[in-house]
């Protein structure tokens, strides 16, 4: 059985609220995935934007997405890894915690 997060519960919410947002976020979602890159590599570049950006949240979904991509630990804490000379090491350690959060509580598997 799939658990519904409290966050999930309010994206549900305010799409409810505001259906038509949620029908062009859909559609951006649908647009941005075509072009050259493999589901895999799009799933790693997503992780790093949101690494970039200091977006803990979109790290969290980002880091759960990768995995049911079949992406492993090694893969995503490697994204991490590389933004660190950009980053610098505080901010680095603060996205590594981000992904052990969704890694710890999901045993690093897909939920």
């Amino acid at each position: 059985m799939k658990r519904t997060t409290d966050s999930a519960m309010k994206y549900m919410d305010f799409i409810k609220r505001f259906p038509a947002l949620g029908q062009a976020w859909e559609t951006m979602h649908r647009e941005e995935a075509q072009g050259p890159l493999d589901p895999r590599t799009q799933r790693l570049v997503k992780l790093a934007v949101a690494v970039g950006a200091f977006r803990e949240g979109a790290v969290h979904s980002a880091v759960r997405k990768a995995l049911k991509a079949g992406i492993t630990r090694e893969e995503l804490e490697q994204v991490v890894a590389l933004g660190a000379s950009t980053l610098g090491m505080p901010s680095s350690v603060a996205v590594y915690t981000w992904v052990q959060d969704v890694l710890d509580k999901t045993g690093g598997r897909a939920e």
